[in-house]
């Protein structure tokens, strides 16, 4: 399965001088901290370069300009406040002048050719409360603009934002571990890529947002111990959640309706020690697609209404195996994928190539197709009908599941050694003899 990585473009800056306008100044919190006010006409940018670390600034009203902070401590808070894409002669902060227009990029000091850290990274910023709209320049080249861009910095949040109207992707996180993305909305249109990525981090806590029509709706890329919890992915293209070599990553409580391909992916994650707990998947080729992955677990799912509810699919040089599928449900999944061939439909969990995986406790009902299929049935194990058909499935346990209305209920083509399948409640079985 294919799977775009955005390559994060870098550059090592100097701190922003403070601009010479005066704002007025209230004490907050603790004894160096200050609050100021930018209100409609007045600059973002100028209140930024003029505040201190552990400053915050309340902005107001619309604005038409790009941002950057690149001291520690800042926080910014809209309230009621909108930023629009400035004109392109006037997206004049250093991230748009290299990517193209970005609303707000939170930047430490890093190398441009190489993305290595340069210097410290930024910490303890926070950007909340804004409506971001009409930032539709990509960069140039390979890069890709994000209307918020996170790179190099530690503890940062960005929480309770929308952005919607954007050409450009939603909220991305580079080399930044400690981080909170949560409760925002992005919205995007056929041609944003992603909603939200994290590229590089750990730690990083994704709760909580609304993803909806993008190409990519939350990925992860070599960002391990990564929670996602929470989110609505709805209406992307590619995939719902996009998990790949991010081992530790915990996939809770989410849910993923009508995206294309897949709502859960997991990829190139060996030693994976993966956690996927009570999401809800429907309305995709795939509700779960594994590959090149090994150990974690699946449990108390609910994957319906989709060609395919989870698929596991190993080759000779990319494994699949050690996970645990237990207490799931997974039913109705009678959507038809006719193209590319082969189609497939009415498929419940499949392990295909897989070895050491244990299916236990999970309800697989309705699992039937309703188009042409190669192959389907409540538990399918064998090779994959949809590519390597030379990896056989090894020491797979199939038990204690309860089936119903499925065709048929267990389907095993027979190849590999050591599958069993012992104490399911079920009717029918290719061949025949597996419910007994």
């Amino acid at each position: 399965m294919r799977r775009t990585i955005v390559l994060f473009t870098t550059m090592a800056l100097t701190v922003l001088v403070a601009s010479g306008v005066a704002l007025a100044l209230t004490k907050i919190g603790s004894a160096g901290a200050q609050s100021s006010v930018v209100g409609l006409g007045e600059s973002i940018q100028k209140a930024v370069n003029a505040a201190h670390p552990g400053d915050t600034i309340v902005v107001r009203g619309v604005h038409r300009e790009d941002v950057i902070i690149r001291k520690d401590g800042i926080k910014l808070r809209g309230e009621d406040a909108v930023i629009e894409a400035p004109p392109k002669a006037k997206a004049d902060s250093p991230c748009s002048r290299l990517l193209g227009p970005e609303a707000i990029c939170v930047w430490g000091d890093f190398n441009i050719k190489t993305g290595k850290l340069t210097g410290p990274r930024v910490s303890d910023v926070s950007v909340s409360g804004f409506t971001i709209r009409g930032f539709k320049i990509k960069g140039k080249g390979d890069n890709t603009a994000f209307v918020i861009d996170v790179y190099a910095a530690r503890n940062a949040t960005v929480v309770g934002n929308r952005i919607t109207g954007n050409v450009a992707s939603g909220i991305a996180f580079g080399k930044s571990p400690n981080t909170t993305i949560a409760k925002n909305h992005v919205i995007g249109s056929p041609e944003t890529e992603h909603g939200i990525i994290v590229d590089s981090s750990s730690r990083t806590k994704i709760v909580n947002n609304v993803v909806r029509s993008n190409v990519y709706g939350i990925d992860l890329n070599k960002s391990p111990n990564t929670t996602i919890a929470g989110n609505d992915s709805i209406g992307n293209v590619a995939d719902g959640f996009g998990v790949i070599d991010s081992p530790g990553t915990k996939i809770l409580s989410n849910v993923a309706r009508r995206n294309d391909t897949v709502g859960i992916f997991l990829g190139d994650t060996q030693r994976a020690n993966a956690k996927v707990v009570g999401n809800d998947l429907s309305g995709s080729d795939f509700g779960i697609y594994v590959s090149n992955s090994q150990g974690g677990s699946f449990t108390g799912n609910q994957v319906h209404d989709n060609c395919a509810g989870m698929y596991f699919a190993a080759s000779a040089s990319q494994p699949v195996g050690d996970f645990a599928v237990k207490g799931n449900t997974v039913k109705d999944n009678t959507l038809s994928c006719a193209a590319p061939p082969p189609a497939i439909s009415g498929i419940g969990i499949g392990l295909f190539g897989a070895r050491g995986m244990e299916v236990t406790g999970n309800h697989l009902s309705g699992n039937v197709p309703s188009g042409p299929s190669v192959v389907s049935g409540g538990v399918v194990v064998g090779v994959d009908p949809l590519a390597d058909r030379a990896t056989k499935p090894t020491n797979n346990s199939v038990i204690g599941n309860h089936f119903g209305r499925n065709k048929p209920d267990i389907f095993w083509d027979e190849s590999g050694t050591g599958n069993s399948f012992l104490g399911n409640l079920c009717d029918t079985s290719v061949p025949s003899s597996l419910c007994n």
